[in-house]
């Protein structure tokens, strides 16, 4: 890149993040655009994201990798739920088996973004800081800006305020900021939270030779926990009756089905759905045990995500008496332990904050278009890949019910390289969303967890209706992603234009 100093670089698309959407997309943009030139810019020194951040035991997937997995490049280890570096070696093939591993340029992170329409181009300030090398600023022009950043913030966790948090003599951990061979074994842990995170370190840290003389999960309120298995055996047999690839491609279109009737079942009988979770549940724990106090929530089955254990390994845990669920509130941290709002207190050598996430779009670049600062709070998603008022600027934005994140990931590419198609063959430089004054929003994600509504000020918004609101499935997405390229709310213009000219009168060309 060049410096501040002298002319800036210019690239015909840049992706931020080498994770999994980052290094789907340039995968499928390299194969649509050879002639282009497509960089990826990552901040980590490593490809991964998520994959690469998380490093707490037992860190794995929260979904199966038939789906998770990308449509070109089939899973093919053994494990279905799987292991976090099991995944970030899937992407590191990825990225050098389709020749996009040398379009990443580690070390750099995006700390500014403006667009001009004048130019049909984004200004980039990167920061770039090697280890050992001093840090500078360069500049980097941009015609298409893909947002593959994820949706929390990587430099900070969310942990709320804790009485008596400075009496605690133990350590106090936060998941995503695990030290590096920290030795829990022979204590006593506490874990705070009843997501993914804290679902998957109970058992991971009461096995091994490292194991955790006794691990709690303290949550507030109940929650659902369903077992899947870790090996998908039909798929395995689906692999050696028809081969890698076409196993994979007929476990996946079984999975994305199963997955689709089994969340739409659980969303159209809430309470059949509850039944059924809590009979699986005690099923798979010890006679007698507490079901209804530990895992039947006050809230529908949905209403907040599920969470899974492999080969029901969290309850596992709990039936040899290696963990066990607190469920109440907190009175204060006392200096061995929690004091719970019941009077009863948890001893603890360990406490482990696993209290979530904090929400952030694009990494917290801040934005202007044509010399205005962008609200992000004040945006509206447009076909659940684009913002209203943000020109040439995609994002991927995975799903949180009926599928994997990366199925989506595939569909808001392939959508993309059509714009780009249909802007190149019209000689057009922008295409922006246009939101309708007054329009009715809601907030991004339809679900209640604490993690979506803390930053729901601060996140895009979506419409009541489409284009503007947020498929949640697969099936449905894809309809709306393969039909018709635009509509009237989606706008395009070339440099120097006036003014932007509406889709339906610029061209009546269909692409498809």
């Amino acid at each position: 890149m060049a410096g501040n100093d002298a002319r800036p670089e210019a690239a015909d698309i840049v992706i931020i993040g080498a994770g999994v959407s980052g290094v789907g997309s340039a995968c499928y943009l390299r194969e649509a655009f050879p002639g282009k030139k497509i960089v990826v810019l990552e901040g980590r020194g490593r490809i991964g994201g998520t994959w690469d951040l998380f490093r707490y035991p037992g860190v794995r997937s929260d979904s199966e990798l038939h789906t998770y997995g990308y449509q070109f490049k089939p899973w093919s280890h053994e494990h279905a739920i799987a292991d976090g570096h099991l995944i970030r070696e899937y992407l590191e093939e990825t990225a050098a088996e389709h020749r996009v591993d040398d379009l990443i340029r580690y070390h750099h992170q995006v700390v500014s973004a403006d667009w001009s329409s004048a130019e049909g181009a984004w200004t980039l300030q990167v920061r770039t800081e090697a280890p050992g090398q001093k840090p500078t600023t360069v500049s980097l022009k941009a015609k298409w800006v893909c947002g593959a950043t994820g949706y929390y913030r990587y430099d900070e966790g969310f942990t709320p305020s804790f009485n008596g948090r400075e009496d605690f003599e133990g350590d106090i951990l936060h998941p995503q900021f695990w030290p590096e061979d920290y030795d829990y074994a022979g204590k006593k842990v506490v874990v705070i939270g009843s997501g993914a995170t804290a679902v998957t370190m109970v058992p991971a840290m009461t096995t091994g030779p490292r194991a955790a003389e006794h691990v709690t999960m303290l949550q507030r309120t109940p929650t659902y926990i369903m077992t899947l298995p870790r090996i998908d055996k039909f798929s395995r047999a689906l692999y050696r009756i028809l081969g890698l690839r076409r196993g994979y491609a007929v476990t996946r279109f079984k999975n994305v089905w199963r997955d689709f009737f089994f969340v739409g079942y659980m969303l159209r009988f809430p309470n059949s759905g509850r039944k059924l979770m809590r009979s699986l549940t005690k099923k798979a724990l010890p006679k007698g045990y507490a079901v209804d106090t530990h895992f039947n929530p006050p809230y529908k089955p949905w209403e907040q995500r599920l969470c899974m254990t492999p080969d029901g390994d969290f309850f596992k845990a709990i039936s040899a008496g290696k963990a066990s669920v607190a469920t109440d509130t907190i009175e204060r941290f006392t200096k061995s332990g929690i004091l719970l709002s019941s009077g009863e207190e948890i001893p603890a050598d360990v406490i482990v904050t696993a209290t979530g996430l904090n929400m952030r779009m694009f990494g917290g670049i801040p934005q202007t278009v044509d010399g205005r600062k962008l609200d992000l709070g004040s945006c509206v998603t447009y076909r659940g890949m684009l913002l209203s008022g943000l020109p040439n600027w995609s994002f991927a934005f995975g799903y949180t019910k009926y599928s994997s994140w990366t199925l989506k990931v595939g569909l808001t590419v392939q959508y993309v390289i059509r714009l780009i198609r249909h802007l190149d063959a019209h000689g057009y430089t922008k295409a922006v969303p246009v939101a309708e004054p007054g329009m009715a929003t809601e907030p991004l994600l339809d679900l209640n967890a604490g993690y979506v509504t803390r930053n729901a000020d601060s996140m895009p918004k979506q419409g009541t209706r489409l284009p503007w609101r947020m498929l949640t499935s697969y099936q449905a997405d894809k309809r709306l992603l393969n039909g018709p390229l635009y509509d009237d709310h989606l706008q395009f213009s070339s440099a120097g234009d006036r003014q932007a000219a509406g889709a339906a009168s610029a061209s009546k060309e269909q692409v498809r």
